[in-house]
């Protein structure tokens, strides 16, 4: 007899069949129970060996023993033509049948009933591990909460459910990809990356989430991946009354990762489709497909940017480095490795040269575009390029604005177009662009910084001040919120309090060139100008130079400058060191006419200062004609940044600069005013730093001016423990 009809006659094939789908409805109530009660992963693995291990000694079993009327024996002890294995064998099948019944009832029970409540209450239980209620409430007055739309959805980081806390950042990768999908809607709100993230393992009540983010729809889900699996779950339900609008469950290989984040995309989209579009459609832009281990570098390596410190930067770069390696033809990776490279500069968050680091985020970013020319992240890329050094922001505007067209709520994008706007003296439209930014994402740290910034040189002052307040239990970086509370304080006056809260930003983090200018200014402002840093890029070194008498010093570092596109230093530094003449052969060798000029330098929103200095200089030079076209020049920019609601106390000092080049003392001595006494503070004597006002030294008025910012400044000096001037 054969060992395949040996097998077949002791009924070793029925009982193992039977035993393996008995097992497997143990292991789906295991993985259930388990789960629930958050057991650690070893105990279902061990399980999972106990059933196998049984397997084995149940096909020894079957085949060393049989079932007899007398009950087991020995298959050797029993005569053949006794047996009753057929008999035997018919009870297996009827058990093999119902067994499969059962089984296939529990799919489809889990699949489509279980699945989703069970999924929800695992969602549920994992955010119930941190938060408070009273975050969320103070957020939803962050801001002036806006009507909300059936057009709107926050996605909230998935929960990793992973046995590897390291692989959350696959997880936040994941439902930020998700967001973006949607995001490339113009027609659907969707709120920004930073605050829906900001309720990441928060208990908080999806009412309260939707108020706080004025959303109607929330995502949320979880992701376990394990190997080269992953499963993926997703919920959409509607704010007000908690209705789950879709849920679903999607195991898969990663190589599918793409799939399954459009399809969630996509189901999200056909469930809010009468809110979208007249037509009841709205197009989906797919992601840019990759290999499994690319995309993996490449989420971690979006996580580490996040971070802004030189390390977690370089860790990016480094990432993104390899998943250009394996995949030459993946854009995405090229345009955060060029955004990367400008990140790592001198002159922001790292060490490289800004040439050096330009140069280098050209190459990929003009790489990124040319593989996917609608990839908006490349765009934005480029307008943080050309936003200098040196600036470009003709150029940088044009680019930006394509790349929100191509995704108009990729938050970065409108905040750095917001800085080009600023430097074409554009703030209307710069502070509609904030005002946007923050509704979207209101916990978004460099809009929420430029907003206060913005607001602080239009006089808005408590205004800025209760949106601060508003902001400010969302942040756990303190120093975000010292360095614009310092802000406020500068431009008021209060130099003590802005230097003491810059100084307390940079204890935490030494290396932050924004806090170390934002020092460099208290220091300044308190004549402490031996105190100042080293530092190339800061407006206020050069001046400290001058004031110190290091002329030379003063000149070499704003000559560097303005190689790089910024004289407004070489400007100020040649006009209060009478030397217009050098001033005119710097200008004449470089452009041709002051419409030349404009077009590279244009008027910023906040007073063009070398438009100033060029008036001066020319006016010095007996250049009449030269002189009046520089004052129409300047005359427009401050009407324009006038209109635009500007009222920092520098824009009143070119105010005041220019109606003093004019003749009209009376003006000039008014805005001079309404800048010393708004806080203003200058060189003890007030024309050597501002030679335009020379002509009104022995004035009284102007003497009274002068005198009462020297109490001001020994005021904030003594409070800085320092002499008084």
């Amino acid at each position: 007899m054969s060992l395949i009809k040996e097998l077949n006659r002791r009924n070793v094939f029925r009982v193992s069949i039977a035993y393996v789908v008995v097992a497997w409805l143990i292991l789906q109530a295991a993985d259930i129970i388990l789960n629930n009660v958050e057991a650690p992963s070893w105990v279902f693995y061990s399980i999972l060996m106990m059933l196998g291990i049984g397997l084995i000694v149940v096909v020894i079993f079957s085949w060393v023993f049989e079932m007899t009327p007398e009950g087991l024996k020995r298959e050797h002890e029993v005569d053949r033509s006794q047996s009753i294995t057929p008999h035997t064998g018919k009870k297996l099948n009827r058990l093999i049948t119902g067994v499969l019944v059962l089984a296939l009832g529990y799919f489809v029970v889990d699949k489509f009933v279980l699945a989703p409540g069970r999924d929800a209450a695992l969602i549920e239980a994992a955010l119930e591990r941190a938060g408070t209620q009273q975050a969320a409430d103070q957020l939803s007055t962050a801001a002036e909460a806006p009507a909300k739309s059936e057009k709107s959805i926050a996605v909230l980081p998935f929960v990793n459910m992973s046995d590897d806390a390291g692989n959350e950042y696959f997880s936040d990768g994941i439902s930020e990809e998700i967001l973006n999908a949607l995001a490339r809607v113009k027609e659907l709100k969707v709120a920004g990356r930073t605050s829906s993230f900001a309720f990441k393992g928060k208990n908080q009540d999806l009412r309260t989430i939707g108020a706080a983010l004025s959303v109607e729809n929330i995502l949320e889900g979880s992701v376990r991946k394990a190997g080269d699996k992953v499963r993926i779950t997703a919920q959409l339900v509607k704010v007000d009354d908690g209705f789950h609008l879709w849920s679903d469950t999607y195991d898969r290989q990663l190589d599918d990762i793409f799939a399954i984040q459009d399809e969630i995309a996509s189901a999200i989209l056909q469930e809010l489709k009468a809110a979208l579009l007249e037509d009841g459609s709205a197009p989906l832009v797919s992601a840019a497909r990759t290999q499994s281990e690319v995309y993996d570098l490449y989420l971690l390596a979006k996580q580490r940017m996040y971070e802004r410190t030189e390390l977690t930067l370089q860790a990016a770069a480094d990432l993104l480095d390899k998943a250009i390696a394996l995949d030459p033809e993946y854009a995405p990776a090229y345009a955060q490795r060029g955004i990367a490279a400008m990140l790592l500069s001198e002159s922001s968050y790292g060490t490289i040269p800004n040439q050096q680091a330009n140069a280098q985020a050209k190459l990929y970013l003009d790489k990124a575009v040319e593989l996917d020319d609608n990839l908006a992240e490349a765009w934005a890329g480029l307008g943080l390029y050309y936003n200098g050094p040196p600036p470009q922001p003709a150029k940088s505007i044009e680019v930006l604005e394509k790349a929100l067209a191509i995704n108009p709520n990729l938050i970065n994008a409108g905040n750095w177009l917001t800085l080009s706007y600023w430097s074409v003296n554009r703030a209307t439209e710069a502070m509609a662009l904030l005002d946007d930014i923050t509704e979207r994402d209101p916990l978004y740290k460099p809009a929420f910084g430029n907003r206060v910034y913005q607001m602080s040189l239009m006089g808005r002052f408590e205004e800025a001040r209760a949106y601060v307040d508003s902001i400010e239990p969302f942040l756990p970086d303190a120093m975000q919120i010292m360095q614009t509370r310092a802000w406020i304080d500068n431009e008021q006056g209060n130099v003590a309090a802005g230097l003491r809260r810059m100084q307390a930003a940079l204890e935490q983090q030494p290396t932050d060139r924004v806090y170390r200018v934002g020092v460099n200014r208290g220091h300044y402002l308190s004549h402490q100008y031996d105190e100042i840093f080293d530092d190339h890029w800061s407006g206020f070194y050069v001046l400290a130079m001058f004031n110190l008498g290091r002329i030379e010093e003063a000149n070499i570092v704003a000559r560097e400058r303005a190689e790089v596109g910024v004289v407004q230093p070489l400007f100020t530094l040649l006009t209060a060191n009478d030397q217009s003449e050098l001033l005119i052969d710097y200008l004449e060798h470089r452009w041709p006419d002051l419409e030349a000029f404009q077009r590279d330098v244009p008027a910023p929103m906040f007073g063009y200062g070398a438009m100033a200095c060029i008036a001066l200089a020319y006016r010095q030079a007996g250049n009449q004609d030269r002189f009046l076209e520089a004052m129409a020049a300047l005359d427009a920019a401050n009407q324009s940044s006038k209109s635009q609601g500007i009222q920092s106390n520098n824009f009143l000092m070119v105010l005041a600069s220019y109606h003093a080049m004019a003749g009209d003392n009376e003006q000039a001595l008014g805005y001079l005013a309404d800048a010393i006494d708004g806080g203003l503070i200058t060189s003890a004597k007030i024309s050597r730093e501002y030679p335009y006002f020379r002509e009104l030294e022995g004035n009284p008025e102007y003497q009274a001016i002068q005198t009462r910012m020297i109490e001001h400044l020994s005021a904030e000096r003594k409070q800085l423990g320092l002499e008084s001037i």
